[in-house]
């Protein structure tokens, strides 16, 4: 029995990333609650940049603006940064809303 993510979305590390500054309080499956700081976010996944405990392979549940609770993937760590990959795709139209939410700056935020 193979372990760790099974994941149906490819790399999606080309997706479009928007800047954000997001204290969150996330559910890991072994650590309990952590407090992490997403600092970037695409429909298909986010990065955090100050992931101590975390390791690749690693389940959080993120609360998000718009979408709720969500599922993610530890993908990849380097250092302090871990970069997460939501178990399903978010709408396009929850994904603007919530990117308008938590970037009120528009200068800060990409053209779409």
């Amino acid at each position: 029995m193979s372990v760790g993510a099974n994941l149906s979305v490819t790399d999606m590390r080309r997706a479009a990333r928007h800047p954000v500054d997001f204290p969150v309080i996330v559910e890991h499956f072994q650590h309990g609650d952590l407090n992490l700081h997403v600092c970037n976010l695409s429909a298909h996944g986010f990065m955090v940049d100050d992931a101590h405990s975390l390791a690749r392979g690693d389940r959080i549940i993120i609360r998000l603006p718009v979408v709720g609770r969500i599922e993610a993937y530890c993908i990849w760590t380097r250092d302090v940064r871990a970069g997460f990959q939501f178990e399903r795709i978010i709408r396009i139209d929850d994904f603007v809303t919530m990117i308008d939410t938590l970037q009120p700056n528009p200068r800060l935020r990409r053209g779409r």
